[in-house]
């Protein structure tokens, strides 16, 4: 009998498994969220106030209309290794470990092992999990797998990393690498840490693999386990100066239009010498398009759409030309910090546009797991809110924010080897509905050294900085919301007590 009743509950836990929702969370780097078509369609351009590029998106554009989709998604921290390790563990970067983008000389900034991970949580509901894709979240220490000893390449410092299985927080399947900008000669390591040299744009051959782990192709996966899978295209990330760097089919597309045509942006200057490379940034756009689509097409196939939630974002935007800026990103402008969200799941979210919902890169690991049904797995230490019930239409939940932090950090102290071993918190700010400001500081004096302040309703273009000492009535409200978001967010600036002249610390 005992053991008639162990098969029992193990065929119960089974089925409960069986019933839980796949979830594929797809991210290009670099993809600002005013690069998707759909924004000059009908039913998409009366909730925003700005004018979408004219980018061919056909396959996120039929997936939007599927999907909750967000108007104000913010990358808190607009930099790929900051918002990697908030989307990973739902801290923000002053307790994710990931305090700036992850270099070798930077051993300040390594996503923590001890770190509960989305894929930790999913790995320990019975989920199979794999990454797939750029990760760039690791300090780079010298552990070539073939140069025992040595960093996976000579670049000093080297930016690229090899990630080893006991630093994969649960990703039972591993198709990986740090940081590496040869888009259409990449590599990646496996999961038993072989090295593999690839001639095929990265996307394309990264969705080759998510099909094959989709398609169970050698046995990768528990068959009767729900899956987690995140994949991480480079594009359209720098380089995108040739056809080196994008499929040339989709260059076409936009060869033959102006500068003035594709960068249609008030705020954009096509003087720049940076302002050819929209074409080729555009393209790739186009092309991790035709990626996505390859991958929702495969779940129709194989009959997987109406069990997985699928959600497509990015780690940060783009600037391209706008604000007269060569920085593509670490900045608090909309190009920079605003990035796609779309989250399709059917029969649990309706289809449509949030436009009061401002989401921060930390709530996206603590949403995703109120969706897929264990938000009572979610760490104590998360410090996102879980917007599951919000989006799938119930009652309840957290309050919503009344804005989002920007952060931006720079290098602080270096020990005697020329190793960053601190880090300056050089620059806070907040994204409200109707308001952006960023306070910068001196790094020598601690002193404020600059404020940025835009009505984004009046100037969604953010083309005039309004001068702080005329709007002081804005600034200190602005600040008086800052307060509690920063004390959240268990940041230097509120723990330090930085500018009290103007922040109304408790």
């Amino acid at each position: 009998m005992k053991h008639l009743l162990t098969g029992v509950l193990s065929i119960s836990a089974t089925l409960a498994i069986a019933k839980s929702p796949n979830v594929i969370y797809v991210f290009p780097d670099q993809m600002r969220n005013h690069a998707m078509g759909f924004w000059n369609s009908e039913g998409f351009r009366d909730s925003v106030n700005f004018t979408g590029d004219p980018v061919i998106t056909p396959n996120l554009d039929a997936f939007a209309r599927q999907s909750k989709v967000l108007t104000s998604c913010q990358s808190n921290f607009p930099l790929s290794s900051p918002h990697r390790g908030m989307l990973l563990t739902g801290m923000f970067c002053n307790n994710s470990g990931v305090s700036t983008n992850c270099v070798a000389n930077r051993p300040v900034s390594d996503l923590r092992d001890d770190a509960v991970c989305i894929s930790d949580v999913f790995a320990a509901a019975g989920y199979s999990c794999a990454y797939i894709g750029k990760l760039h979240a690791h300090h780079p220490t010298p552990n070539d797998p073939d140069r025992p000893g040595k960093y996976v390449e000579d670049i000093v410092p080297a930016w690229d990393a090899y990630t080893p299985p006991e630093r994969r927080h649960g990703f039972d399947y591993w198709y990986s690498y740090g940081t590496y900008d040869v888009h259409k000669h990449p590599h990646y390591w496996d999961t038993q840490g072989r090295r593999h040299e690839i001639s095929q744009w990265s996307p394309e051959h990264e969705t080759d693999k998510a099909l094959a782990y989709l398609r169970n192709e050698g046995n990768v996966r528990n068959p009767d386990a729900p899956f987690f899978m995140m994949v991480s295209y480079n594009p359209p990330h720098s380089p995108y100066r040739s056809t080196e760097d994008c499929p040339e089919d989709a260059y076409a597309l936009y060869a033959g239009k102006t500068l003035g045509e594709l960068l249609v942006r008030p705020n954009a200057d096509t003087t720049m010498t940076k302002a050819p490379s929209v074409r080729y940034y555009f393209a790739s756009v186009t092309g991790v398009d035709r990626q996505f689509g390859r991958i929702l097409n495969a779940l129709d196939s194989l009959g997987l759409s109406d069990n997985t939630i699928v959600v497509f974002s990015s780690d940060h935007g783009e600037t391209m030309c706008s604000q007269g800026t060569n920085d593509p990103k670490n900045s608090p402008y909309a190009e920079s910090m605003n990035v796609p969200m779309l989250v399709r799941y059917p029969g649990h979210i309706a289809p449509g546009i949030d436009t009061q919902l401002l989401m921060s890169s930390p709530d996206i690991m603590p949403t995703l797991l109120g969706l897929a049904g264990l938000a009572d797995s979610i760490p104590s230490a998360v410090e996102g809110r879980d917007y599951s019930a919000r989006f799938m239409g119930l009652e309840g939940g957290p309050a919503l924010r009344e804005g989002t932090l920007y952060f931006k950090n720079s290098d602080g102290a270096k020990d005697s080897l020329g190793n960053v071993v601190s880090y300056f918190p050089v620059s806070r700010g907040i994204k409200t509905a109707r308001y952006t400001m960023a306070l910068t500081l001196d790094k020598k004096t601690r002193s404020l050294k600059s404020i940025l302040l835009f009505d984004d309703i009046a100037d969604p273009y953010q083309q005039h900085n309004l001068p702080a000492e005329e709007n002081m009535e804005i600034v200190s409200q602005l600040c008086a919301l800052m307060v509690p978001l920063l004390k959240e967010a268990d940041d230097p600036w509120y723990n330090e007590r930085i500018l009290p002249d103007l922040l109304p610390y408790d």
